[in-house]
């Protein structure tokens, strides 16, 4: 099972940036997708989640109006959109696949936001 994240970089503030999450060693279309982050001596929070069809999507409210979560089931992929980039905003993204008892993290990917 592996959960691969990419496009995390440092941004200025009000900038975007797409997150992927390419999944592969499970049955991807099964399962809910989360996006978790997690700054520097804080705890891991929730970002946004897409349920398996693609159909129920929750976001923290930090992000609500900024933040897009989609998912690509015949890809395998779930991607953040993020736009109105704030400092705040800074951390390590994390994939996050949920079905039942199964879970799956990525390696997470960095976001910095700085001007």
């Amino acid at each position: 099972v592996q959960l691969v994240e990419s496009g995390g970089g440092l941004v200025q503030p009000g900038g975007s940036l797409r997150l992927s999450c390419a999944a592969s060693g499970f049955t991807f279309s099964l399962y809910a997708m989360y996006w978790y982050r997690q700054a520097p001596g804080k705890e891991r929070e929730s970002v946004a989640g897409i349920d398996s069809a693609g159909v129920n999507i929750n976001y923290a409210d930090s992000v609500k109006g900024r933040f897009t979560i989609s998912r690509d089931n015949a890809k395998n992929m779930v991607y953040l959109q993020m736009s109105s980039l704030k400092v705040e905003d800074t951390a390590v993204y994390y994939c996050y696949a949920r079905k039942w008892r199964d879970e799956y993290w990525g390696q997470g990917t960095q976001v910095t936001v700085s001007s």
